[in-house]
Protein backbone atom coordinates (compact mmCIF):
# COMPACT_ATOMS: atom_id res chain seq x y z
CA UNK A 1 0.00 0.00 0.00
CA UNK A 2 1.07 3.57 -0.69
CA UNK A 3 0.40 4.42 2.93
CA UNK A 4 3.24 2.13 4.06
CA UNK A 5 5.93 4.76 3.74
CA UNK A 6 3.70 7.46 5.21
CA UNK A 7 3.25 5.29 8.28
CA UNK A 8 6.99 4.66 8.50
CA UNK A 9 7.63 8.41 8.54
CA UNK A 10 4.91 8.97 11.12
CA UNK A 11 6.30 6.14 13.24
CA UNK A 12 9.84 7.44 13.04
CA UNK A 13 8.91 10.93 14.13
CA UNK A 14 6.67 9.57 16.87
CA UNK A 15 9.77 7.88 18.27
CA UNK A 16 11.73 11.11 17.97
CA UNK A 17 8.98 12.90 19.92
CA UNK A 18 9.43 10.44 22.76
CA UNK A 19 13.21 10.36 22.72
CA UNK A 20 13.69 13.18 25.22
CA UNK A 21 15.79 15.34 22.89
CA UNK A 22 16.13 18.99 23.87
CA UNK A 23 18.36 22.05 23.80
CA UNK A 24 19.76 20.90 27.15
CA UNK A 25 21.83 18.40 25.16
CA UNK A 26 24.88 20.00 23.62
CA UNK A 27 24.64 18.13 20.32
CA UNK A 28 21.00 19.08 19.78
CA UNK A 29 21.74 22.69 20.59
CA UNK A 30 24.75 22.77 18.25
CA UNK A 31 22.65 21.46 15.36
CA UNK A 32 20.12 24.26 15.82
CA UNK A 33 22.86 26.85 16.04
CA UNK A 34 24.53 25.44 12.93
CA UNK A 35 21.33 26.10 10.99
CA UNK A 36 20.80 29.65 12.15
CA UNK A 37 19.23 29.75 15.63
CA UNK A 38 20.84 32.04 18.15
CA UNK A 39 21.48 30.96 21.75
CA UNK A 40 19.05 33.68 22.83
CA UNK A 41 16.27 32.23 20.66
CA UNK A 42 16.83 28.73 22.00
CA UNK A 43 16.74 29.85 25.63
CA UNK A 44 13.55 31.88 25.06
CA UNK A 45 11.42 28.81 24.24
CA UNK A 46 10.86 25.40 25.87
CA UNK A 47 14.03 23.31 25.55
CA UNK A 48 12.05 20.28 24.35
CA UNK A 49 10.76 22.22 21.34
CA UNK A 50 14.20 21.82 19.73
CA UNK A 51 15.03 18.22 18.79
CA UNK A 52 17.81 18.81 16.28
CA UNK A 53 15.46 18.43 13.28
CA UNK A 54 16.07 21.76 11.56
CA UNK A 55 17.83 22.58 8.29
CA UNK A 56 17.41 26.33 8.68
CA UNK A 57 15.60 29.01 10.65
CA UNK A 58 12.59 30.28 8.67
CA UNK A 59 11.62 32.80 11.33
CA UNK A 60 14.92 34.58 10.66
CA UNK A 61 13.86 35.65 7.15
CA UNK A 62 10.05 35.52 7.24
CA UNK A 63 9.86 39.20 8.27
CA UNK A 64 6.95 38.52 10.60
CA UNK A 65 5.07 41.53 11.91
CA UNK A 66 2.78 42.13 14.91
CA UNK A 67 -0.78 41.10 14.20
CA UNK A 68 0.02 38.60 11.45
CA UNK A 69 -1.21 35.01 11.20
CA UNK A 70 1.59 32.52 10.50
CA UNK A 71 1.30 28.76 9.96
CA UNK A 72 4.18 26.29 10.37
CA UNK A 73 3.95 23.14 8.20
CA UNK A 74 5.38 20.16 10.08
CA UNK A 75 5.73 21.98 13.38
CA UNK A 76 7.14 19.11 15.44
CA UNK A 77 7.48 20.14 19.07
CA UNK A 78 6.73 23.78 18.29
CA UNK A 79 10.19 25.32 17.87
CA UNK A 80 9.30 27.75 15.06
CA UNK A 81 5.71 28.22 16.24
CA UNK A 82 6.91 29.55 19.59
CA UNK A 83 9.48 31.84 17.97
CA UNK A 84 6.92 33.08 15.44
CA UNK A 85 4.37 33.74 18.19
CA UNK A 86 6.78 36.12 19.87
CA UNK A 87 7.22 38.04 16.63
CA UNK A 88 3.53 38.38 15.70
CA UNK A 89 2.58 39.32 19.26
CA UNK A 90 -0.68 39.12 21.15
CA UNK A 91 -2.68 40.49 18.23
CA UNK A 92 -1.34 37.81 15.88
CA UNK A 93 -1.49 34.04 15.82
CA UNK A 94 1.00 31.22 15.26
CA UNK A 95 -0.46 27.89 14.08
CA UNK A 96 1.38 24.57 14.00
CA UNK A 97 0.42 21.68 11.69
CA UNK A 98 1.80 18.16 12.07
CA UNK A 99 0.60 14.71 11.01
CA UNK A 100 2.17 12.87 13.97
CA UNK A 101 -0.03 12.73 17.10
CA UNK A 102 2.98 12.38 19.38
CA UNK A 103 4.48 15.57 17.97
CA UNK A 104 1.26 17.49 18.50
CA UNK A 105 1.05 16.13 22.04
CA UNK A 106 4.64 17.21 22.67
CA UNK A 107 3.97 20.69 21.31
CA UNK A 108 0.91 21.04 23.54
CA UNK A 109 2.91 19.89 26.58
CA UNK A 110 5.65 22.36 25.72
CA UNK A 111 3.12 25.17 25.50
CA UNK A 112 1.34 24.18 28.71
CA UNK A 113 4.49 23.56 30.72
CA UNK A 114 6.30 26.75 29.83
CA UNK A 115 3.99 29.06 31.74
CA UNK A 116 4.76 32.63 30.80
CA UNK A 117 7.56 31.41 28.54
CA UNK A 118 5.17 30.75 25.64
CA UNK A 119 2.75 33.38 24.33
CA UNK A 120 -0.95 32.55 24.43
CA UNK A 121 -1.41 33.10 20.71
CA UNK A 122 -0.41 29.59 19.59
CA UNK A 123 -2.49 26.63 18.43
CA UNK A 124 -1.71 23.21 16.99
CA UNK A 125 -3.61 20.98 14.56
CA UNK A 126 -3.19 17.31 13.68
CA UNK A 127 -3.31 17.22 9.88
CA UNK A 128 -1.26 16.50 6.78
CA UNK A 129 0.34 19.42 5.00
CA UNK A 130 -1.42 18.72 1.71
CA UNK A 131 -4.84 19.15 3.38
CA UNK A 132 -4.61 22.11 5.73
CA UNK A 133 -7.51 22.66 8.17
CA UNK A 134 -7.52 26.39 7.44
CA UNK A 135 -9.87 28.69 5.50
CA UNK A 136 -8.97 30.20 2.15
CA UNK A 137 -6.95 33.42 2.28
CA UNK A 138 -6.56 33.31 6.06
CA UNK A 139 -2.77 33.35 6.54
CA UNK A 140 -0.20 36.11 6.14
CA UNK A 141 2.86 33.85 6.10
CA UNK A 142 3.57 30.13 5.73
CA UNK A 143 6.80 28.77 7.20
CA UNK A 144 8.26 25.26 7.27
CA UNK A 145 11.51 23.67 8.34
CA UNK A 146 12.93 20.53 6.69
CA UNK A 147 9.50 18.98 6.08
CA UNK A 148 8.28 19.62 2.54
CA UNK A 149 11.05 17.38 1.19
CA UNK A 150 9.09 14.52 2.82
CA UNK A 151 5.80 15.28 1.05
CA UNK A 152 4.86 12.72 -1.62
CA UNK A 153 2.93 15.28 -3.66
CA UNK A 154 4.74 18.58 -3.33
CA UNK A 155 2.57 20.25 -5.94
CA UNK A 156 -0.47 19.56 -3.72
CA UNK A 157 1.35 21.13 -0.76
CA UNK A 158 2.22 24.22 -2.78
CA UNK A 159 -1.38 24.55 -3.99
CA UNK A 160 -2.55 24.38 -0.37
CA UNK A 161 -0.05 27.08 0.57
CA UNK A 162 -1.37 29.29 -2.23
CA UNK A 163 -4.94 28.60 -1.13
CA UNK A 164 -4.53 29.59 2.51
CA UNK A 165 -2.33 32.62 1.89
CA UNK A 166 -3.97 36.00 1.74
CA UNK A 167 -3.36 38.00 -1.46
CA UNK A 168 0.09 39.47 -1.00
CA UNK A 169 0.93 36.82 1.61
CA UNK A 170 4.26 35.01 1.52
CA UNK A 171 6.03 31.78 2.27
CA UNK A 172 9.41 31.48 3.95
CA UNK A 173 10.69 27.91 4.00
CA UNK A 174 13.87 26.13 5.04
CA UNK A 175 14.22 22.78 3.28
CA UNK A 176 16.51 20.26 1.62
CA UNK A 177 16.81 20.24 -2.18
CA UNK A 178 19.05 18.34 -4.58
CA UNK A 179 22.03 19.84 -6.36
CA UNK A 180 22.54 16.75 -8.50
CA UNK A 181 21.01 13.34 -9.10
CA UNK A 182 21.50 10.94 -6.21
CA UNK A 183 23.43 7.72 -6.78
CA UNK A 184 21.05 4.73 -6.79
CA UNK A 185 22.31 3.45 -3.44
CA UNK A 186 21.16 6.67 -1.78
CA UNK A 187 18.11 7.17 -3.96
CA UNK A 188 16.72 3.74 -3.12
CA UNK A 189 17.71 3.62 0.54
CA UNK A 190 14.84 3.93 2.99
CA UNK A 191 16.98 5.74 5.54
CA UNK A 192 17.89 8.45 3.06
CA UNK A 193 14.25 8.47 1.98
CA UNK A 194 12.84 9.00 5.45
CA UNK A 195 15.82 11.16 6.42
CA UNK A 196 15.09 14.13 4.12
CA UNK A 197 17.42 13.32 1.22
CA UNK A 198 15.90 10.80 -1.21
CA UNK A 199 12.53 12.57 -1.14
CA UNK A 200 14.04 15.93 -2.04
CA UNK A 201 13.67 17.42 -5.52
CA UNK A 202 16.19 19.44 -7.57
CA UNK A 203 16.41 23.16 -6.92
CA UNK A 204 15.07 24.14 -10.40
CA UNK A 205 12.08 21.83 -9.94
CA UNK A 206 11.33 23.37 -6.56
CA UNK A 207 11.15 26.79 -8.20
CA UNK A 208 9.04 25.51 -11.09
CA UNK A 209 6.47 23.85 -8.82
CA UNK A 210 6.02 27.01 -6.75
CA UNK A 211 5.43 29.03 -9.91
CA UNK A 212 2.98 26.42 -11.18
CA UNK A 213 1.01 26.74 -7.93
CA UNK A 214 0.44 30.41 -8.74
CA UNK A 215 3.10 31.99 -6.54
CA UNK A 216 5.53 34.62 -7.76
CA UNK A 217 8.80 36.33 -6.83
CA UNK A 218 10.14 32.83 -6.14
CA UNK A 219 13.65 32.54 -4.74
CA UNK A 220 15.40 29.26 -3.91
CA UNK A 221 18.82 29.91 -2.40
CA UNK A 222 21.49 27.46 -1.30
CA UNK A 223 22.51 28.57 2.19
CA UNK A 224 25.78 26.67 2.11
CA UNK A 225 25.05 25.13 5.52
CA UNK A 226 26.88 21.90 6.30
CA UNK A 227 24.39 19.02 6.30
CA UNK A 228 26.92 16.91 8.18
CA UNK A 229 26.06 19.01 11.24
CA UNK A 230 23.45 16.37 12.09
CA UNK A 231 26.24 14.07 13.18
CA UNK A 232 26.54 16.27 16.26
CA UNK A 233 23.37 14.70 17.67
CA UNK A 234 25.15 11.53 18.70
CA UNK A 235 22.81 8.55 18.74
CA UNK A 236 19.76 10.75 18.06
CA UNK A 237 17.29 10.75 15.23
CA UNK A 238 17.10 13.87 13.15
CA UNK A 239 16.61 14.88 9.58
CA UNK A 240 19.31 13.16 7.54
CA UNK A 241 20.54 11.19 10.59
CA UNK A 242 19.93 7.83 12.19
CA UNK A 243 16.45 6.71 13.14
CA UNK A 244 16.11 5.23 16.63
CA UNK A 245 14.17 2.16 15.60
CA UNK A 246 14.07 -0.38 12.75
CA UNK A 247 12.37 0.66 9.55
CA UNK A 248 10.68 -1.77 7.19
CA UNK A 249 8.82 -0.99 3.99
CA UNK A 250 6.08 -3.07 2.40
CA UNK A 251 4.93 -0.90 -0.48
CA UNK A 252 3.18 -2.40 -3.45
CA UNK A 253 4.79 -0.54 -6.29
CA UNK A 254 3.25 2.92 -5.88
CA UNK A 255 4.29 6.16 -4.25
CA UNK A 256 2.99 7.35 -0.86
CA UNK A 257 0.00 9.64 -1.01
CA UNK A 258 -0.79 11.68 2.08
CA UNK A 259 0.73 14.39 4.20
CA UNK A 260 4.29 14.83 5.40
CA UNK A 261 5.73 11.66 3.97
CA UNK A 262 8.60 10.97 1.59
CA UNK A 263 8.43 11.77 -2.10
CA UNK A 264 9.40 9.76 -5.09
CA UNK A 265 8.11 12.45 -7.42
CA UNK A 266 8.88 12.14 -11.15
CA UNK A 267 9.98 9.34 -13.43
CA UNK A 268 13.36 10.25 -14.88
CA UNK A 269 15.65 10.32 -11.88
CA UNK A 270 16.89 7.38 -9.79
CA UNK A 271 15.35 8.76 -6.57
CA UNK A 272 11.89 8.40 -8.13
CA UNK A 273 11.94 4.66 -8.53
CA UNK A 274 9.39 2.17 -7.28
CA UNK A 275 9.14 2.53 -3.50
CA UNK A 276 8.97 -1.25 -3.13
CA UNK A 277 12.64 -1.43 -4.08
CA UNK A 278 13.83 0.59 -1.10
CA UNK A 279 16.14 -1.30 1.21
CA UNK A 280 14.64 -2.26 4.58
CA UNK A 281 16.94 -2.60 7.59
CA UNK A 282 15.78 -5.42 9.86
CA UNK A 283 17.23 -4.31 13.17
CA UNK A 284 18.32 -1.18 14.94
CA UNK A 285 21.94 -2.30 14.75
CA UNK A 286 21.66 -2.94 11.01
CA UNK A 287 20.05 0.46 10.56
CA UNK A 288 22.85 2.34 12.29
CA UNK A 289 25.56 0.30 10.59
CA UNK A 290 23.91 1.03 7.25
CA UNK A 291 23.81 4.75 7.90
CA UNK A 292 27.41 4.79 9.02
CA UNK A 293 28.41 2.88 5.91
CA UNK A 294 26.55 5.28 3.61
CA UNK A 295 28.08 8.29 5.37
CA UNK A 296 31.55 6.85 4.95
CA UNK A 297 31.10 6.64 1.16
CA UNK A 298 28.99 9.69 0.37
CA UNK A 299 29.22 13.31 1.42
CA UNK A 300 25.60 14.48 1.52
CA UNK A 301 26.75 18.03 0.76
CA UNK A 302 27.83 16.86 -2.70
CA UNK A 303 24.24 15.98 -3.62
CA UNK A 304 21.91 18.06 -1.46
CA UNK A 305 21.69 21.53 0.02
CA UNK A 306 19.95 23.37 2.80
CA UNK A 307 17.90 25.91 0.89
CA UNK A 308 16.00 29.06 1.80
CA UNK A 309 12.78 29.49 -0.19
CA UNK A 310 10.73 32.64 -0.50
CA UNK A 311 7.66 33.35 -2.62
CA UNK A 312 4.63 35.63 -2.67
CA UNK A 313 0.97 35.13 -3.54
CA UNK A 314 -0.03 37.73 -6.12
CA UNK A 315 -2.06 40.60 -4.71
Amino acid sequence: MKEGITEQVRSKYAEVAGAGLSSRQEGVRLVAEAFGYSPEELTAIPAEANMGLSCGNPTAFASLKPGEVVVDLGCGGGLDVFLAARQVGATGKAIGIDMTPEMIELALRNAAGAGDGVPGNVEFHLATIDKLPLPDASVDCVISNCVINLAPDKSAVFREIARVLKPGGRLAISDIALKQTLPPELAENVLAYVGCIAGAIPIPEYRAQLLAAGLEAVEVMDTGADLNAYARVEGASSCCSAAPAPVSVTVGGREPTAGSSPSAAGEARPHRRDAARLSSPRSDATLHRGLADLASRYNVNDYAASVRIYAVKPA
